[in-house]
């Protein structure tokens, strides 16, 4: 049986429009998290984030994160462990926003973080910190694994 050029076309045009129908539902099951639910708000304020950076860039050291196999450690600048912290440390994952995490920061200097309590990817730590009534913050990555 002999397929006419008409034919060809309809049965190359049915299968772009079945792919494209494709492509359509499968993209519309994928989870989008965004970086934050309050994203509009957060860049209101985000000069108080770009001074606090120069902030910490003028300590004679950067905020220390690395992990032992127990442990996340979180060492504090020299400058800032004799004075009374407050802030927050976040744990940002980018795979999945259930993955996230946030500690307060109380008190004096290092913080130390259970992996029991982190899934092992990628996360973006980001230090906030107060001292004194001057902010500092910080981010880094760091990767967890077994």
């Amino acid at each position: 049986m002999k397929i006419g050029w008409g034919w060809k076309v309809a049965l190359l045009y049915g299968a772009f429009v079945g792919l494209i129908a494709i492509l359509v539902i499968g993209s519309s099951r994928q989870q989008i998290d965004l970086v934050s639910p309050d994203y509009y708000k957060d860049e209101i304020g985000y000069q108080d984030v770009i001074d606090a950076r120069k902030n910490l860039a003028a300590l004679s050291t950067d905020v220390a994160i690395h992990a032992n196999s127990s442990d996340v450690v979180i060492e504090m600048p020299a400058a800032l462990k004799e004075k009374v912290l407050s802030g927050e440390v976040k744990f940002y994952c980018p795979v999945n926003k259930d993955w996230d995490r946030v500690y307060k920061i109380g008190g004096g200097s290092d913080m130390k973080i259970s992996r029991a309590e982190l899934k092992n990817t990628r996360y973006v730590v980001k230090v906030d910190i107060k001292a004194d009534g001057k902010g500092y913050y910080q981010e880094s990555e760091i990767q967890l694994h077994d």
